[in-house]
């Protein structure tokens, strides 16, 4: 969805550092972490923890379970 939109986005497969989300991008040139779950699966503390740093820095950052709960985020930057 995010490359069809003509947005950075990539999946990381591995990191040096544990938590990361499963897709870094930059939509309108804002920093996005999405972490990647099946319904029913939960973010870890240290992915919980992640989230919260890059919304701290002025990232945005979420769990999604599916594109429609990535369309709701960002709709966020249409505002």
């Amino acid at each position: 969805y995010l490359k069809q939109k003509g947005y950075y986005a990539r999946k990381v497969v591995s990191s040096n550092h544990a938590g990361v989300p499963d897709i870094l991008a930059c939509v309108k040139g804002r920093f996005i972490g999405i972490e990647v779950k099946k319904a029913g699966e939960r973010a870890s503390v240290l992915q919980n923890h992640n989230i919260d740093l890059i919304t701290m820095s002025g990232g945005i950052a979420f769990v999604a379970y599916s594109v429609e709960d990535v369309k709701k985020q960002l709709d966020i930057l249409r505002e």
